[in-house]
């Protein structure tokens, strides 16, 4: 007699079903789709913000199916769009929580600007890259200010004169600079301003090697202004001081850029934070 065997079935899981192909679900009980459509708005933005179905299934590691069914959803609310290319972009739905994260970025880095100003005196400010051009997002008035300066929030400036706008494009190929400028331009404003896209990468390459970037009256007459990169956040950053040049010696900025490095590493591991 042949013995016969029983065949035993594995028991059903209640957790998440692993899909061939597919990123594990994160640890932590969050809502898988919920994760899967950040995932898909991320890698959107990766690909700068245009990219047809099949590869962002792949960037994504997600199978088709899932990305499909995600990225309706996506569109139909407004957070994604589709081409007439058929590809997908970020939507405009997206404009809103861009611009209203930038003034909350502004509120939460308002303590680590406050020390900065507290220790040198003058005007400290947080500005960031929007596209092409760099927007100013955080300020905290220093106690010595008397004139009006063109760094306020919500004041928007190309990179190209600007001590922010160096030090942003630290983070960046020179390649990728230069496609910028080719965009925007380099419209003079002082006698002091860079108008080559030589003169720029080389600024640029300056501040790089130097962790830090100087405008020396190339945006307003008369300021002088010293900014450093807020490294590892999800946008470009930076954190600048600015004053009348007569205040603003090389032994002032020689102060001030290892306490502006300091702030702009709190508010990067702040950012990771929210």
């Amino acid at each position: 007699m042949v013995a016969q065997t029983t065949k035993v079935r594995p028991a059903p899981s209640d957790g998440p079903q692993v899909v061939a192909g597919a990123k594990p679900p994160r640890a932590g009980g969050g809502v898988q789709s919920l994760e899967r459509a950040f995932t898909i708005l991320e890698t959107l933005a990766d690909a700068g913000g245009v990219t047809g179905l099949s590869q962002l299934a792949a960037d994504a590691e997600l199978p088709l199916p899932t990305i499909h069914r995600l990225v309706r959803t996506l569109v139909d609310l407004g957070y994604v769009r589709q081409e007439a290319s058929r590809q997908y972009s970020l939507g405009p739905r997206l404009i809103r929580l861009g611009e209203m994260t930038s003034k909350m970025l502004g509120t939460w880095a308002r303590p680590y600007l406050a020390a900065v100003v507290e220790q040198l005196g003058e005007s400290v400010n947080l500005a960031m890259l929007d596209g092409d051009e760099v927007v100013y997002v955080g300020q905290v008035q220093g106690s010595r200010n008397s004139m009006r300066m063109f760094t306020e929030v919500g004041r928007r400036t190309l990179p190209h004169a600007t001590a922010v706008g160096k030090a942003m494009l630290t983070q960046e190929p020179d390649a990728e600079v230069r496609e910028l400028l080719k965009r925007t331009g380099m419209p003079r404003h002082t006698e002091h301003t860079l108008t080559t896209p030589d003169a720029f990468v080389a600024a640029v390459a300056e501040a790089r090697r130097l962790g830090y970037a100087l405008d020396d009256g190339e945006q307003e007459l008369g300021v002088r202004c010293v900014a450093v990169p807020v490294l590892d956040a999800p946008r470009l950053l930076a954190l600048s001081a600015s004053g009348p040049a007569p205040r603003m010696t090389d032994e002032f900025i020689a102060g001030a850029v290892p306490l502006l490095q300091d702030a702009a590493r709190q508010i990067s591991a702040e950012v990771a934070r929210r």
